[in-house]
């Protein structure tokens, strides 16, 4: 096997150029611009929900960033965030000021426990006298949260929920899109997204009166004068008409792609059946109908894998999966939170074979950064963590690829 397996990059479909080339004819290259309508009318389109409108940005973070902002979050407030789940997702509300407040996961979908919320709701009224501004759960690797029963809690206490559907761009559940539940609907169109536009990102949201607030945010807070004169801090947040144009011919093969990935979930299920200690994440139940972005494994803890007994004697160079721009070194071979070792010791089989894989997102409250911010947890996520593996899952991943990496993982265990 030559070629290099990775974990998911969306794949060009050959469309896009009609629009980028039409940009370029009409001299449409800055940000807004026809490509910017259309995409986002296309993305109001599938989503398919009456009232909600859709603004293009220049990537998920300022999608959340911006949702955040026109939720009222400012200094001294309390956003109440999934903890498993990228950096994205809690950045954001630190940009304001804010102070991100962990919750953990349920062990149905990884994603935010509504029981643990509403604990946390009423813990936080009673220790700062107030509400926290809003809520942030997140699709993790494109499976559908509990998103009835959270809003249910969001509702009681009169709360405004920010889906981050940055991983779970045609998720559903109970037949509705994810991203288009609460009063803002996050996505995400990086490079190794279910779609993309090289970058880029967007923003679902409730009415065209939010639309318009938003849009006036991401183009730098401008008023309506002959000169430049502006009454709020602006942002330059806006979609360029060319990666709009990327994203047009993208959408013309979402669906195709949705449905690869859920083709490579189901051979990963019928592959992995009969290999003991390893579990694969399914949908619940058939309310939840998962994209199955990446497809993930949890290794049972008393599984053993060869070399296990050598993890972590090596610092990484750089990041795992290769990150864009620069990371620092790493500074220790342990931190107090860490994948297995047999977790790591598959990771490092697998890439010996050309297969990228890469452990689950660590826990946010597990985070240096956020060492001493509000948690609320259970010990999910950490468990998770500590156990599991994101497979190639990707449009290039082809049946025989499956299969490759499933008899690598075969072969990887000591029976």
């Amino acid at each position: 096997m030559n070629k290099r397996i990775y974990l998911c990059l969306a794949h060009m479909s050959g469309n896009e150029m009609k629009y980028i080339q039409e940009a370029f004819d009409t001299n449409w290259v800055v940000p807004l611009g026809p490509n910017v309508n259309g995409f986002e009318q296309d993305l109001k389109d599938f989503c398919g929900v009456e009232g909600k409108e859709v603004v293009a940005l220049s990537a998920g973070t300022a999608a959340v960033h911006l949702a955040l902002l026109n939720c009222g979050v400012g200094p001294g407030d309390e956003v109440l965030v999934q903890t498993f789940t990228f950096c994205a997702s809690s950045h954001p509300a630190t940009y304001l000021g804010a102070t991100p407040v962990f919750v953990d996961s349920e062990e149905d979908t990884w994603n935010m426990d509504p029981e643990l919320l509403e604990q946390a709701i009423v813990d936080r009224i009673e220790k700062t006298g107030k509400k926290p501004k809003s809520i942030v759960p997140v699709y993790l690797y494109g499976m559908p949260a509990k998103i009835d029963e959270i809003m249910a809690i969001a509702n009681k206490y009169e709360i405004p929920v920010i889906e981050d559907a940055a991983e779970g761009l045609g998720s559903r559940y109970k037949g509705q899109v994810c991203g288009t539940f609460g009063r803002y609907g996050v996505l995400s169109f990086n490079g190794n997204k279910m779609i993309t536009t090289s970058g880029g990102g967007a923003l679902i949201c409730p009415d065209t009166a939010a639309k318009q607030e938003i849009m006036y945010y991401a183009t730098q807070a401008r008023e309506a004068y002959p000169y430049y004169q502006h009454s709020h801090i602006g942002y330059n947040y806006r979609m360029s008409n060319i990666c709009a144009g990327i994203g047009r011919g993208q959408m013309t093969v979402l669906n195709e792609h949705i449905q690869h990935h859920q083709h490579v979930f189901a051979l990963y299920k019928e592959l992995l059946k009969d290999v003991p200690g390893i579990t694969l994440h399914e949908n619940p139940s058939a309310d939840y109908d998962s994209n199955f972005w990446l497809n993930t494994i949890l290794l049972d803890e008393n599984l053993k894998v060869k070399g296990q007994e050598h993890a972590y004697e090596a610092k990484i160079e750089g990041a795992v999966g290769g990150a864009a721009g620069v990371t620092h070194a790493a500074k220790t071979l342990h931190t107090d939170c860490e994948p297995n070792t047999n977790v790591e010791a598959m990771r490092l089989a697998l890439d010996a074979a050309g297969i990228e894989s890469r452990p689950l997102w660590k826990p946010m409250h597990k985070q240096p950064i956020y060492a001493q911010n509000p948690a609320y947890v259970n010990g999910v996520s950490e468990t998770l963590f500590k156990k599991g593996l994101c497979l190639p899952s990707g449009p290039c991943v082809t049946d025989e690829d499956v299969k490759y990496i499933v008899e690598q993982i075969k072969q990887a265990i000591s029976f």
